[in-house]
């Protein structure tokens, strides 16, 4: 049976996503075994590779009609499409608004393991419908951004 490095977690009680958690929200949390910290972990996250970013692409075209944001909005300061909210020394905060949801991932770096947990704030049926249809592939692009972290870790 394939072992897989990288496990659902708990979100860690030191990050700063517990701020913005409320009754309904989406969280999800992976962790991996890993010393590198939490930017330099953000920016491998954020590389995505080819297949990653073809799903991207077709997501930008699906949600094109819509409206809703396929760049992210500017920053100074981005981690790959997404404006980085907090850098701080054990937690990077990045993500954005829009208009079906409010999204911020955090990469944190805590007992040698790097967590990278996702928020989700849906607004309306559009928020719901999208996550339920990204949902997998969400999944599985997590999991393939920190078994990458574990590999730059070796």
């Amino acid at each position: 049976m394939f072992h897989s490095p990288v496990k659902r977690s708990d979100l860690s009680a030191q990050s700063l996503l517990h701020k913005r958690y409320k009754d309904g929200d989406f969280l999800d949390c992976f962790s991996v075994e890993s010393e590198l910290s939490p930017r330099r972990a953000a920016e491998i996250i954020t590389a995505f590779p080819a297949w990653t970013m073809a799903l991207v692409r077709l997501r930008g075209a699906l949600v094109a009609p819509f409206g809703l944001s396929s760049k992210g909005p500017e920053a100074a300061d981005k981690l790959g499409i997404f404006p980085v909210e907090y850098d701080g020394e054990a937690e990077v905060i990045a993500g954005f608004n829009d208009r079906h949801l409010d999204f911020r991932v955090s990469i944190l770096s805590e007992n040698g393991r790097i967590s990278l947990a996702t928020w989700v704030h849906r607004h309306n049926w559009g928020g719901r419908l999208y996550l339920a249809a990204i949902l997998p592939f969400h999944i599985l692009i997590a999991r393939n951004a920190l078994a990458r972290v574990k590999s730059a870790s070796a």
